[in-house]
């Protein structure tokens, strides 16, 4: 099995895909694209990919997920843990530059403002320890893991400094083929997309039948169109399986009012859920 991710080694979705996956081939991609791309082209390729954070929220993938419209296999919740990388004998009072991604350097901004550090966004958390590891420059300090202190030989000077530490980021493991669990005892995710005819009150009406089956939508996210702010798809999540009668008659009164409508997957529910 070929599990791709989006980073560097040492990224949280590596450490991700290690913890699912232990003994898969683990491949880095440069971009997110790229992740969806080559998934899209080849039916034996997984990617796992950060959908959203506990304090943060939305990662930002959506657009891909609309896109290319993989097929979503399960969900994994992992602990986040952030730490401060520097070059081996440095100090935190040493350190006047912080390097990461835009999402780590907010959840941990009460410590950056406490030691009076200057945020410097990149493009992820690995690829940041790396590039202090290139270059050598004592003042300077990356937010990442543990595993990119040990890929890039770098100290942590400073552990779990998120702001809140309940700091979870949900991914999702996504590939070509259609896979779904059958329905049986368990708890399931159903997960899909559509967009809605042009007409007032369209939304109101279409989330009805969800209301009187008794089925709980547990994400209603929209996002515009490909160059319009005045037509927009939404992705949901729902708790139950595609099989049941009540989630099939949900559906199929949301289906009256779409113009476009998919299902992404059908996936048991993370055992996180019930913490």
């Amino acid at each position: 099995m070929k599990i791709l991710y989006q980073g560097s080694p040492g990224a949280y979705s590596h450490l991700a895909a290690n913890e699912l996956y232990p003994d898969a081939e683990i491949v880095a991609c440069k971009t997110f694209d790229e992740c969806f791309k080559r998934a899209e082209e080849d039916k034996n390729l997984k990617i796992i990919i950060p959908e959203s954070n506990r304090i943060t929220g939305n990662i930002g993938i959506e657009y891909l997920i609309f896109k290319h419209r993989l097929n979503v296999y399960a969900e994994h919740f992992h602990r986040i843990e952030h730490n401060l990388l520097a070059l081996p004998g440095s100090k935190l009072k040493d350190i006047k530059n912080v390097y990461s991604h835009a999402q780590a350097l907010s959840q941990c901004s009460e410590f950056i403002k406490k030691n009076n550090i200057s945020e410097n966004v990149r493009a992820d958390t690995a690829g940041s320890a790396e590039l202090i590891s290139k270059n050598q420059n004592k003042n300077d300090a990356a937010i990442a893991s543990k595993l990119s202190a040990q890929i890039y030989k770098l100290d942590i000077i400073a552990s779990n400094i998120e702001n809140e530490k309940g700091n979870v980021t949900r991914f999702l493991i996504m590939g070509k083929n259609i896979l779904q669990p059958e329905f049986g005892k368990g708890k399931f995710i159903t997960s899909f997309l559509f967009k809605l005819k042009s007409k007032p009150a369209a939304l109101y009406q279409s989330l009805g039948g969800f209301a009187i089956n008794g089925v709980n939508l547990t994400k209603l996210q929209s996002y515009p169109e490909k160059n319009s702010f005045s037509s927009y798809f939404f992705l949901c999540d729902l708790d139950g399986h595609i099989e049941d009668s009540k989630v099939q008659k949900s559906l199929e009164e949301l289906g009256l009012h779409c113009e476009d409508f998919h299902v992404l997957g059908v996936f048991q529910a993370d055992k996180f859920r019930n913490d």
